[in-house]
């Protein structure tokens, strides 16, 4: 099954210093209907204006993947990490039995991230924080496997079934997006426009896989970021 999930349909955040998309409910959008996709309980697609960010604050029982699209988020938590990531790189934080963070953005200039929250596979993990500065060549035209459950290969392990691949390919590139039965997607059209299986996605758009691989042609320069989980 391929379900395109167009932009215009999401949950709207505006507020003077950040614009969202809510993929799924969150904050002040709230649909019954649109709560998570299998663990996937957030995405959110973040505009955050120059010298302003998310004050100290506290999470728990969560798996929290910030990737950033343009800019740079700096990082400050409970534990003592202090850091700083650019454009394709990431950061991780499993909340565990709690823990406190900033993030904020120091620059002159808009900074975009997407947050991504994955349900964990139990509750009550050790705090855990960490970083991963993937130079942007190794998704060129091939996905880039980021994250994996503890058991997996890639070099961000997580306390869930899920994984997690960026991909940048050329316009008039082609790949596919492999979901194998009992398996699902979530794919994000971060940047570009390109055709998913006969489906056209423009930026900020994104479609729900389940059991099935599809097709990607880039119609121009396009970047994505794909959730593979269990069913």
């Amino acid at each position: 099954m391929l379900k395109k999930i167009a932009a215009a349909n999401m949950g709207k955040g505006v507020q003077p210093w950040l614009k969202t998309h809510f993929h799924f409910s969150f904050a002040d959008y709230y649909n019954p209907k649109n709560i998570n996709f299998g663990v996937l309980r957030v995405l959110n697609d973040d505009f955050v204006a120059s010298h302003h960010g998310f004050e100290m604050h506290p999470h728990n029982d969560m798996e929290i993947l910030t990737y950033v699209v343009q800019g740079a988020l700096t990082h400050v938590d409970s534990l003592g990490h202090s850091a700083t990531i650019g454009r394709g790189e990431l950061q991780y934080i499993s909340a565990g039995t709690g823990i406190y963070h900033s993030e904020d953005n120091a620059s002159d200039d808009i900074i975009r991230l997407l947050q991504v929250w994955i349900i964990p596979d139990k509750r009550g993990h050790k705090p855990a924080y960490g970083e991963y500065r993937f130079p942007w060549e190794a998704r060129k035209n091939q996905w880039l496997h980021m994250v994996s459950d503890k058991s997996g290969t890639a070099p961000v392990k997580i306390n869930q079934d899920a994984n997690l691949y960026a991909l940048s390919l050329d316009a008039g590139a082609q790949t596919e997006a492999v979901i194998a039965l009992g398996r699902q997607g979530y794919l994000v059209q971060i940047e570009g426009t390109a055709e998913i299986g006969g489906v056209t996605l423009n930026q900020h758009d994104a479609a729900e896989i389940i059991g099935q691989n599809v097709s990607i042609k880039a119609q121009a320069q396009s970047h994505f970021l794909l959730i593979e989980m269990k069913a």
